[in-house]
């Protein structure tokens, strides 16, 4: 059974970009104007009906994702963050992290969004050259993702995300590992670093670009990881790479089984109830439908997890994590015993993928690269 409720962040969609990537398959429309203050308004009311999920909780994090919510106004971020503040309590070290396109770069905005509440900013940078930036689709440029950095600081950010890709079209190792070096320049205290992989119904998947061969890209692999541990950060998830103590807290609650309200067009969300059931559910995908809606009807889907489900829903979250996790937070964050997974713990121990020490679990070396078979023992 479940002891006490897990803790709780809070995910907000802007599906708004001023271009749709090649290689994204996120929600995302392109737009000319954005109805800023419509959407405001859908988003406070949306989350009107949202604290019934919250439960009295306080949030420990949020997190505004798109799109690119940095093409919204400072003045609409501010009236969207003084509604959350209104409705629900706020854990005493609140992080608050908005990503950022380098093309919608102001120094006024971002000194905005560091006044509404913002103290973590995400860089969507993805290269520091401007032919990979081509290549990619991005509407900015080197020198804009540079400057943007340098915005970023002069408006108070002291935590900062910086979002890189590799394995781009017709990339050379040098060249990957170059944007490594360009990024860590600046002394980010996060850096979220992963190989561009093509996704179904994108517009790569349609029209497939060259891609590196196996050797470049474990040389980016391998010179990166060594780059980034001389620099003082460690791989505390898949693609994730922190200073001591400056991990994304609200990623880490996903990764941990936490709990998240999700507001805005197509946002996911996943809460635990005191009776011990486990809820997913997602916004209405469309923005304009998502705006129409009524107060109780923004969710467009909805289901309950089973105890069938739950081994592997909690495993394809933390065992993305390089610490793993301890064995006794299955059973507090699923209610289920161990005795559950015996059998995928003792096949997966086996053949040597994953590793249980002192009461914790976690993938070996091995196993972090074959992550997705690991995690298929358990659904």
């Amino acid at each position: 059974m479940l002891t006490e409720l897990p803790p709780l962040g809070l995910y907000i969609h802007l599906p708004w970009c001023e271009r749709k990537c090649p290689y994204c398959d996120f929600n995302s429309h392109e737009a000319q104007v954005i109805p800023e203050q419509a959407y405001i308004q859908a988003l406070l009311q949306d989350l009107d009906g949202e604290l019934a999920r919250a439960q009295g909780r306080q949030l420990s994090s949020l997190f505004i994702g798109g799109g690119t919510p940095s093409l919204f106004s400072a003045a609409a971020i501010a009236t969207l963050m003084a509604g959350i503040s209104a409705r629900l309590p706020l854990a005493k070290h609140f992080e608050a992290t908005m990503e950022a396109n380098p093309g919608s770069a102001e120094a006024d905005k971002f000194a905005g969004f560091r006044a509404a509440g913002i103290n973590r900013l995400s860089l969507g940078v993805q290269s520091f050259n401007d032919a990979q930036l081509q290549a990619l689709g991005r509407v900015h440029s080197a020198a804009q993702a540079h400057a943007a950095i340098a915005m970023a600081g002069r408006a108070g950010f002291d935590n900062l995300n910086i979002d890189l890709m590799h394995g781009l079209p017709g990339q050379q190792s040098e060249r990957g590992l170059d944007d490594i070096r360009s990024a860590l320049s600046y002394q980010p205290t996060h850096l979220s670093w992963y190989q561009l992989t093509i996704e179904p119904n994108t517009l790569f998947h349609k029209r497939p670009p060259t891609l590196p061969v196996e050797d470049t890209l474990a040389a980016i692999q391998e010179g990166g990881e060594d780059i980034l541990v001389a620099a003082g950060l460690s791989a505390y998830e898949v693609s994730a790479w922190s200073l001591p103590g400056r991990e994304c807290r609200h990623n880490l609650n996903y990764w941990s089984f936490g709990d998240y309200l999700a507001i805005g067009a197509g946002a996911h969300g996943k809460i635990t109830w005191p009776d011990g059931r486990i809820e997913r559910y997602a916004k209405r995908k469309q923005p304009k439908e998502y705006m129409q809606a009524q107060a109780g009807a923004f969710t467009g889907s909805q289901r309950w997890l089973s105890a069938e489900d739950l081994p592997g829903e909690y495993m394809m979250n933390a065992l993305r994590l390089a610490e793993g996790t301890e064995l006794q937070a299955f059973t507090q964050r699923t209610g289920l015993s161990l005795e559950t997974i015996e059998a995928p713990l003792a096949a997966l121990s086996q053949r040597g993928l994953i590793e249980i020490v002192d009461g914790k679990l976690r993938c070996s070396a091995v196993g972090w690269r074959f992550l997705d078979t690991v995690v298929a023992e358990f659904f």
